[in-house]
């Protein structure tokens, strides 16, 4: 599989301030904005016949001298990888190039293309009477828990009661969707059955449905709970395996014309915390995410309606999640909105010390805050909602913060 993902984003509106500040005139800043590459895509998978087209394409096609730079690498050990540089339109004229070229490198194409509409904003989404305008804030999922064995909450909302009052308290502290879960996924734990799952979540749901309007998520890995929660009201369907541990899963949300965020996971929730490995982290998550979309287009389930989650705390060690964190907008080649999940996690308590979950409010404000500033997520699922929501309407505004000073506007 081709894949090209952006490996730095400079902004453009940091140079134009450089050559105002230096008091040149429009026309030398337009002749430097047009010098300048300011986009870099790692390319992976490559056969040797794009290699081929990469290595020759500058010397020898019509359009070579506004093509990218390519730098390929070892041939030995990193054999169908490569680095290109250069401005926005030399890789379009890459794109247009390779289609034009056809000889099977349209996924060479579609790759670069993709990279390139990384940060494009995606369409929006509607969930009942909800609409999700992406790009314009992060998004808050509140965590209704109806386990007896959650690792942030201690099965305080064990109960349909309890975990009725709880989910309507997170609508009105301003969750925009809800998460209802009856099986625990903490690193451990091992999977219930589905009656006992269906027991646990759909009156929760149903006397949720009855009594707010926010959208309602479940976090379920089986097609039988899935199917039983939409039908008692639920708009998506958050699967921590990705479509990958029931077949039947994809097919069930398609036939509801139900939503999904698919998650990426190594191992499973009793297996996935022992001795986590990856050979290129970043690359190895949106491997699986691909394949993962790939299952939930071919069953039916329109791109549109798909969420992404790269899974911090799930397979990954202390230092993965860390570095994940930092790289989320490397998995927006995909195209699709980003939900993560950082809330009260044990990687959270390691950094403040060892602190237990229920004391892991200010470092998980911290990793959403975080996230939103580098634009990293779409959706964040916590279990604080007033708390989050306040944090991120701060950093949400700084980076969106546009007044620079007149040398900006001129």
């Amino acid at each position: 599989m081709i894949r090209a993902r952006p490996v730095t984003a400079e902004h453009p509106e940091d140079l134009v301030l450089a050559y105002r500040r230096m008091g040149l005139a429009a026309a030398a800043q337009a002749r430097l904005r047009e010098s300048e590459p300011h986009l870099r895509l790692l390319v992976t998978g490559l056969g040797p016949q794009e290699v081929a087209f990469l290595q020759s394409s500058r010397a020898t096609h019509d359009v070579s001298e506004a093509l990218p730079a390519w730098l390929a690498g070892d041939a030995r050990t990193r054999p169908g990888t490569g680095l290109l540089s250069g401005r926005a339109e030399q890789f379009q004229h890459l794109v247009a190039a390779a289609r034009a070229a056809g000889l099977g490198l349209s996924a060479l194409a579609s790759a670069v293309a993709a990279a390139l509409a990384a940060g494009v904003p995606y369409p929006a989404l509607t969930l009942g009477d909800r609409r999700f305008d992406w790009g314009a804030r992060t998004y808050v999922m509140g965590v209704v828990n109806v386990t007896p064995d959650s690792f942030s909450d201690g099965g305080r909302f064990a109960s349909t009661e309890a975990a009725i009052a709880h989910g309507l308290a997170l609508a009105e502290a301003g969750a925009d969707l809800l998460d209802v879960g009856g099986e625990s996924t903490r690193p451990g734990s091992l999977p219930v059955s589905v009656e006992q799952e269906l027991a646990r979540v759909v009156p929760v749901i149903e006397g949720l449905r009855a009594r707010t309007s926010v959208p309602l998520s479940v976090d379920t890995t089986k097609a039988a709970v899935a199917r039983e929660a939409l039908r008692a009201g639920a708009h998506l369907i958050n699967d921590v395996t990705g479509f990958s541990a029931d077949a039947e899963l994809a097919r069930v949300v398609a036939e509801a014309g139900a939503t999904c965020c698919l998650m990426h996971i190594q191992g499973t929730p009793a297996t996935m915390q022992q001795a986590p490995r990856y050979d290129d982290l970043v690359e190895d998550v949106l491997a699986f995410l691909e394949a993962a979309v790939a299952r939930a287009e071919s069953a039916g389930v329109p791109r549109g309606r798909i969420l992404l989650d790269p899974g911090i705390g799930f397979g990954k060690t202390f230092e993965h999640n860390l570095f994940l964190l930092r790289r989320l907008e490397e998995l927006r080649v995909l195209g699709l909105p980003l939900l993560v999940g950082t809330s009260r996690k044990g990687f959270l308590g390691r950094l403040v010390g060892g602190k237990p979950a229920s004391e892991r409010l200010a470092a998980t404000l911290g990793s959403v805050a975080a996230m939103a500033a580098m634009g990293g997520a779409d959706v964040v699922r916590v279990h604080d909602v007033s708390e989050a929501r306040d944090a991120l309407a701060v950093a949400d505004a700084i980076r969106r913060g546009e007044d620079g000073g007149e040398l900006y506007t001129r």
